[in-house]
């Protein structure tokens, strides 16, 4: 699977970030709080672990926050380590 062909799709509906493939979703989920957002879980099924299928969930999740100036408490482990690896996000952390 090349996931530069996955399309990431914002489901304010759920309040998640979203990428499908087949039956299969992967996700990043969030709460938000008046201008801040907490991404609390993410969940990449088996058939796209090892993909790069999270990070894109993570990066794209992230740009939205830094677009719409928000600031981020990443509540999910993953997202927490993706700013861990990509320090530019760590401006946009509170609670963190």
């Amino acid at each position: 699977m090349d996931n530069s062909t996955l399309e990431v799709v914002h489901n304010s509906a759920e309040n998640r970030f979203e990428v499908r493939v087949n039956d299969d979703i992967a996700m990043v989920e969030y709460m938000l709080h008046g201008n801040n957002i907490t991404f609390t879980h993410t969940e990449v099924p088996p058939a796209f672990e090892g993909k790069g299928v999270g990070s894109k969930l993570a990066k794209t999740a992230l740009d939205y926050a830094r677009d719409h100036e928000m600031k981020v408490n990443p509540l999910c482990p993953f997202v927490k380590q993706y700013i861990e690896r990509h320090p530019e996000y760590k401006p946009l952390t509170w609670g963190y």
